[in-house]
């Protein structure tokens, strides 16, 4: 094990510089402390994690709060987790990971055990009961989603209302007026979680504004619900033409149950999934999509976390644009008959 002396004998300095490097608590000027890094590097030196601690009165943890509840997908979830944790790492900070649905009890614990330097927050509800403690701690947080009032609080997220909106603009531009959307577990819309109702908002107030008709049905996922809820918009709008999918899990039963009545993709309907890239092109369709930025959205959150954490950051929302990839699971809509 490589000792502080050790470090502070190869880039000439004291003992107590490579410790105020290390800890911040004192000026120390970019030249010395570019040695002192470099030395660290080479020789691999890591500061015991308690030492460290008390030295610094930080934990160098960053706590990540990911509810892992059974209606949602989890492998975005967990992209996110990892991209959440590699940007921390690079960082210097290692990462906790909370996944029980413990909602204001794991904010209380993170802030009064000082377990955490730092919070990251995910499935992020309209309402958010976890944000009046957010709001009346010092303790800096980040919010991956966006609840409805983001006032003093700094939150990433797709921009889930454009992505909406751009959906619907695709379609009615090939020619699309019967559009249903095939969305969430209905208990994902109970809850009033953000990135769902924002994505409705989009998609509905654009298809106003473009003549078409929307129709939306909440969906468990599985070949089952899949193929109850495919009878139930068929038999209320059976002139339907066009699908947008928000439910990874109900996307391939779709495509499945549309080849059993014969409907062709893209001939007869086109589909359009909101889904991660990996989903879209390994569909029996290549899907037309518009991507989840898991990783940008993980990187973003802890950039601007480590930002709170060294007095820099402000804040803010940070809404990434949708992007719209063309693939073979769109085209014009069949001719009237």
């Amino acid at each position: 094990m490589v000792t502080l002396a050790e470090v502070a004998q190869h880039a000439g300095v004291s003992a107590s510089t490579v410790s105020y490097v290390l800890s911040g608590k004192r000026s120390i000027s970019a030249t010395t402390r570019q040695r002192v890094e470099q030395s660290i590097r080479e020789l691999g030196y890591h500061p015991n994690a308690g030492a460290r601690a008390l030295a610094s009165s930080r934990s160098n943890i960053i706590a990540l709060m990911v509810p892992l509840r059974t209606d949602m997908y989890v492998p975005v979830m967990m992209e996110i987790a990892i991209a959440v944790a590699t940007t921390a790492r690079t960082h210097g900070y290692d990462v906790l990971l909370l996944t029980g649905e413990e909602g204001p009890d794991a904010v209380r614990r993170v802030t009064g055990s000082g377990l955490a330097d730092a919070m990251i927050l995910m499935d992020v509800q309209l309402d958010d009961e976890r944000l009046p403690l957010l709001r009346g701690t010092d303790q800096p947080a980040v919010l991956i989603g966006l609840p409805a009032d983001t006032a003093g609080l700094t939150c990433v997220d797709l921009d889930f209302t454009a992505t909406g909106a751009l959906c619907v603009e695709y379609l009615a531009k090939l020619g699309h007026r019967d559009v249903a959307v095939i969305g969430e577990a209905p208990a994902v819309y109970e809850r009033h979680t953000g990135f769902a109702e924002r994505t409705l908002d989009g998609l509905r107030a654009r298809a106003r504004e473009l003549g078409v008709r929307l129709l939306h049905r909440p969906c468990e996922g599985g070949y089952g619900a899949m193929a109850a809820t495919l009878a139930r918009i068929l038999d209320e709008r059976p002139g339907t033409t066009g699908f947008v999918v928000q439910n990874e899990s109900a996307v391939e039963p779709l495509l499945a149950l549309l080849r059993q009545q014969g409907r062709a993709v893209p001939e007869d309907v086109s589909v359009l999934a909101i889904c991660p890239e990996q989903v879209a092109v390994q569909a029996s369709v290549r899907l037309t999509s518009v991507a989840i930025p898991a990783q940008e959205m993980g990187r973003h959150a802890v950039e601007r976390l480590v930002a709170k954490l060294d007095g820099r950051g402000e804040s803010e929302v940070v809404l990434l644009e949708p992007e719209l990839t063309v693939r073979a699971s769109t085209g014009p809509a069949p001719a009237s008959p």
